[in-house]
């Protein structure tokens, strides 16, 4: 089960369903269901039958900033679900339409402080990785601007590509397309080092926004009753994807790593990042409904 259609984790789960069909000699089916911040996918597969043929793809929204962003969840990222492996961390992108008259960060940031909340961003949802590297973004980039949230990454680059919204911040596998068409414009990226696939664009903290950095990542998890021995065969297949020449060149063109870990690792990197981003949370006083 994945985000929205065209979301980041809908073109990793499709690119993974793929292969780990083909591995474990059964068809894989991706679902989509980006509601409510991706809080009914995780709920559904809290719920579903522990036997390893019902897995959630993951991401920080959903195990790291849904707990802290709403008073109610279906599930409890820690306790319902069983780590299998992480897939996927890189970069995301800060761009504006093509039509936009800021040429780089220092301009957005102008405009931005010129008029107070008089900008908007978008972004695939409420406790969505890009709205909180947003919320980092103008918490130390010192601005302001009215978030306008959207039902999944498609629905977010329709908006983004017909210049209906000034800015936002997206992962570089779903930007990379609508860049090279020049449909969007790169201002910079979120990482402490140039992406490889943007070696022009500057990091943000190159761009005046000293000490920025934000990574996102997504990952498969199981219901937590799951079989060790099931997670462990879904962790070996998995990783084996994702670091075999074609999934490495695969990252590597849409400006991410494998990020491979064992399910152990993995459980220890979604606590950690459960701990760090409901900090951020807390600091910019968000709370969804």
């Amino acid at each position: 089960m994945a985000g929205g259609p065209g979301s980041v984790t809908d073109i990793r789960a499709r690119w993974l369903a793929e292969r780990l069909g083909a591995v474990l000699g059964q068809t894989v089916i991706v679902e989509n269901n980006a509601a409510a911040g991706s809080q009914l996918a995780a709920a559904q597969v809290a719920r579903a039958a522990p036997d390893g043929h019902t897995l959630l793809l993951t991401h920080q929204g959903i195990a790291a900033i849904n707990p802290h962003l709403y008073r109610s969840l279906g599930y409890d990222p820690l306790r319902d679900f069983a780590p299998v492996a992480r897939f996927g961390i890189g970069a995301l992108v800060l761009v504006v339409p093509a039509a936009s008259p800021a040429q780089s960060v220092a301009e957005l940031l102008s405009r931005a402080k010129a008029r107070p909340g008089a900008m908007n961003f978008a972004s695939p949802g409420n406790g969505s990785p890009p709205q909180m590297a947003a919320v980092q973004f103008m918490r130390m980039g010192g601005f302001e601007a009215t978030h306008v949230p959207y039902n999944g990454g498609g629905a977010m680059m329709s908006a983004l590509l017909a210049a209906q919204v000034d800015w936002a911040i997206e992962s570089l596998t779903a930007a990379l397309p609508q860049l090279k068409a020049g449909r969007l414009r790169a201002l910079a990226v979120t990482s402490s080092r140039r992406a490889a696939a943007l070696p022009d664009v500057p990091t943000l903290a190159e761009a005046g926004v000293a000490g920025f950095e934000y990574m996102s990542w997504t990952g498969l998890v199981a219901p937590a009753a799951t079989p060790a021995r099931v997670i462990e065969r879904l962790n070996r297949e998995i990783n084996r994807i994702a670091t075999s020449d074609e999934g490495r060149l695969w990252f590597s063109n849409s400006a991410a790593d494998p990020g491979e870990q064992s399910p152990a690792e993995f459980g220890a990197f979604v606590q950690a990042e459960h701990a760090k981003l409901g900090g951020l949370v807390r600091a910019a006083g968000l709370r969804a409904e």
